[in-house]
């Protein structure tokens, strides 16, 4: 990319992007929740500072700058492509954008809001009928939404690694885990034998392939 065209300080776009997928997690899992809000906010906080870096400031770029162009001296530092690391450090040539991990991170993308989307159509029928959801991904695991945050996450990180995306993600982890953990309780109060035959047959977090369990 040549410098006549800046690679950074372009706000707009960090404000339109974080905007356009916040918003459009948003219209797939409409927190009602302070549980909901607690997990949607965070997943926000991720998208806000993987655009800052993205289009802004490249403060990754910036702390590596000394190690990256001394191992990498022909490596444009101030080029957009310089931003997609996983490129640089495994040697890949060619646009990294049509690289299999950019291509992956499509894949972890459209998987992730699919998902989103298809487990809150669920959720929201359940809540409707005061009832368990244990159809369409609830009944492969008892937590889609989180996995589908989990999954667009590791997407843009796939395309776009950065220092504090990186230190974000482990701790989202078990921000999530620690969600789906008081949930499941609060599910236990409420619905009680029922959503423990339904604890036993269907995974929290990773499906059992081949086995899907049916609403009890």
């Amino acid at each position: 990319m040549s410098h006549d065209q800046p690679a950074y300080g372009l706000w707009l776009l960090v404000i339109l992007n974080s905007a356009v997928f916040i918003l459009f997690a948003f219209s797939f899992f409409k927190p009602a929740t302070t549980r909901d809000w607690r997990s949607f906010g965070a997943f926000s906080a991720f998208i806000v500072a993987l655009f800052v870096e993205m289009y802004g400031f490249p403060l990754t770029l910036f702390l590596l700058s000394g190690w990256l162009q001394t191992r990498y001296p022909e490596l444009d530092i101030l080029s957009h492509d310089a931003g997609h690391l996983w490129s640089t450090l495994l040697g890949a040539q060619g646009d990294p954008h049509f690289g299999p991990l950019h291509i992956a991170s499509y894949v972890f993308l459209g998987g992730g809001f699919w998902l989103l989307s298809s487990a809150w159509s669920v959720l929201y029928h359940a809540q409707r009928r005061g009832a368990l959801a244990t159809t369409g991904p609830y009944a492969r695991i008892r937590h889609p939404q989180y996995v589908a945050f989990v999954l667009i996450m590791l997407g843009f990180l796939f395309q776009w690694p950065t220092l504090l995306t990186l230190l974000m993600f482990p701790i989202l982890l078990a921000m999530y885990g620690h969600l789906a953990a008081t949930e499941e309780a609060e599910m236990h109060a409420q619905f009680g034998d029922a959503y423990e035959r339904y604890v036993l047959r269907t995974p929290r977090f990773f499906p059992r392939w081949g086995h899907a369990s049916s609403a009890g």
